[in-house]
């Protein structure tokens, strides 16, 4: 895969798992009863990147979901499922060559 203009390529799926992720991430969340800000803090991230997750700025690492899964008192395997089950709604978002 050729660089093009000095950027880094990304995966054609990066959308899409970054969508269904910050579906995920937000009804957690929320059904957690925890601000952004809660979180970040329990988690061990800034509140205002646990925001940019949920408006899907950002690709979470593993870490990243292991972490705020626990902060949200949900198992990373069933966040990851959440999310594989999720990815056909957000499918149209995948890059195109």
């Amino acid at each position: 895969m050729e660089r093009k203009g000095g950027k880094v390529p990304r995966n054609a799926e990066e959308p899409v798992v970054r969508a269904a992720f910050a579906r995920v991430l937000a009804d957690l969340r929320e059904q957690a009863g925890l601000t952004q800000a809660e979180v970040g803090e329990k988690s061990g991230y800034e509140e205002k990147y646990i925001g940019a997750l949920e408006r899907r700025k950002h690709t979470p690492t593993l870490t990243a979901v292991i972490q705020i899964s626990n902060a949200v008192r949900v198992s990373p395997l069933d966040t990851l499922s959440k999310v594989l089950e999720l990815m056909p709604k957000f499918a149209h978002l995948e890059i195109k060559p």
